[in-house]
């Protein structure tokens, strides 16, 4: 599984060679080309499914890299069951209409919603201030605590976040 490959297709291509493993899937929690920039080209070299939520893909192009790149769509609530791990899709817009956050065990992939002491920037085109504002207060009602892994900067937990972030107040 790969998660918001960014814009170095060949970096992660050799990293999965060296570590002998097989890429199943990529996992997109937006659609902004920092995220998605190698995709296609990871898809077609691995023939591996691309899921994305549907809302973005009326996202303009310039901040996607061009056309988005999806083999299928996820939407609020699908389980995805890939390479032995259960994947949980959270719908949480306010980066972008389609955000959205990953839970896989006790994990949380954030995508640009959550950071360590912030959250994603809302002024970007399709950027909602009052959706991330909703969107965080759901991650801050989650009663476990959660690793989180953000699509920038450093792993937090959902714990420390709900104590420091003042975004999640």
């Amino acid at each position: 599984m790969v998660i918001d490959p960014g814009f170095e297709p060949e970096t992660v291509l050799l990293k999965v060679q060296q570590l002998g493993k097989k890429i199943e899937a990529i996992l997109l929690t937006h659609g902004h080309f920092d995220h998605v920039g190698g995709v296609k080209e990871i898809a077609q070299v691995t023939g591996c499914r691309v899921y994305i939520c549907s809302e973005e893909l009326h996202m303009p192009q310039q901040w996607t890299a061009g056309e988005l790149y999806f083999t299928h769509a996820y939407t609020e609530g699908d389980i995805l069951e890939l390479a032995g791990i259960s994947f949980r899709v959270l719908h949480t817009p306010g980066h972008t209409p389609g955000s959205v956050c990953l839970m896989a065990e006790n994990v949380i992939f954030s995508g640009d919603t959550l950071f360590q002491s912030s959250c994603g920037r809302t002024d970007l085109p399709g950027g909602s201030w009052s959706e991330i504002t909703k969107s965080l207060k759901r991650l801050a009602a989650l009663e476990a605590d959660y690793k989180v892994y953000p699509g920038h900067g450093p792993a937090t937990t959902l714990n420390e976040e709900k104590m420091y972030n003042p975004y999640m107040r």
